[in-house]
């Protein structure tokens, strides 16, 4: 049955009840489709964990800086997972998208030079260590940037946290931009966070009272601390047994481990962001 109230009303104010809803059903709609995709936008800088839409967005928005992390899957003694580096530039490239606030981060790169397979040299001699030609990481470095080209990024900044990709870096960066000279996209090999990540990083441990034997250069005080301050589940303790050395190559670790802590490592991560930083922004600011 119709409400009598609302029969007895007069139809002006019947008019105005029914213009009064039409109106607040407008709001409601054009808020939905306003205001919920920007709400919904995830707090992400890793490429891979958006959409295509999200990631069009992003660019569009001025994130137009994408950071190539290049890791490396290798033997780091019997006391640090073979991931570390791809799981310590993973972190660290994330700190420096934030910092710099215009950037996200493309997915790690985890297969580089790491030795010879025949016979297994270097790293190749302890089990898990991958390896691929120089070449083949440099064609997957420039194949990677014309992509990110393709999509709208001006900068592309490769970030190497293994000694064998500097010089790859270097060359598939000027290769790219001598093909996009006249163009205004740019690739950056960025050398300052590897050797703030070593060099700089040995410097200021030897401030604090660290010898060059204990901080070593590979899997040491140095690497031990860093990864305790960004990944430490990924660290075991260092208590090498006779099984743990191979027959004249040892356990694959140089330094002294025990001596890592947290602390250190965060010492170390500061002086890698904060270096990088500069130097993408010095880079991408005077092209």
């Amino acid at each position: 049955m119709p409400d009598r109230a609302a029969l007895a009303a007069p139809a002006s104010a019947r008019r105005v009840t029914v213009r009064v809803s039409t109106c607040w059903a407008f709001l409601v709609w054009l808020t939905a489709i306003v205001v919920t995709p920007a709400a919904a936008q995830p707090d992400t800088v890793f490429l891979e964990e958006l959409t295509w839409t999200e990631l069009r967005a992003a660019v569009q928005a001025g994130k137009t800086t994408v950071i190539v992390p290049i890791g490396g899957t290798e033997q780091n003694g019997p006391h640090l997972a073979l991931g570390k580096h791809n799981v310590r530039v993973r972190a660290l490239t994330e700190r420096i998208a934030r910092r710099l606030g215009n950037a996200l981060v493309a997915p790690v790169i985890a297969y580089v030079p790491e030795g010879g397979l025949h016979p297994p040299t270097a790293h190749m001699r302890f089990p898990g260590t991958i390896t691929v030609p120089e070449d083949v990481l440099q064609r997957t470095l420039e194949s990677a940037a014309q992509s990110f080209k393709l999509h709208g990024f001006r900068n592309i900044a490769f970030l190497g946290d293994h000694g064998s990709t500097q010089a790859v870096q270097q060359t598939a960066a000027a290769r790219l931009n001598r093909e996009w000279q006249t163009g205004r996209v740019r690739a950056h090999a960025v050398p300052e966070y590897y050797r703030a990540a070593t060099e700089e990083f040995r410097e200021l441990l030897k401030t604090r009272g660290y010898r060059a034997e204990d901080i070593g250069l590979h899997a040491g005080l140095l690497d031990t601390s860093l990864m305790l301050a960004v990944a430490p589940s990924l660290v075991r303790p260092y208590a090498p047994r006779d099984t743990d050395r191979l027959p004249g190559v040892g356990t694959g670790a140089d330094g002294d481990p025990s001596r890592a802590s947290a602390e250190l490592g965060r010492l170390g991560v500061d002086l890698v962001v904060t270096r990088t930083v500069e130097a993408i922004q010095t880079a991408t600011n005077h092209r």
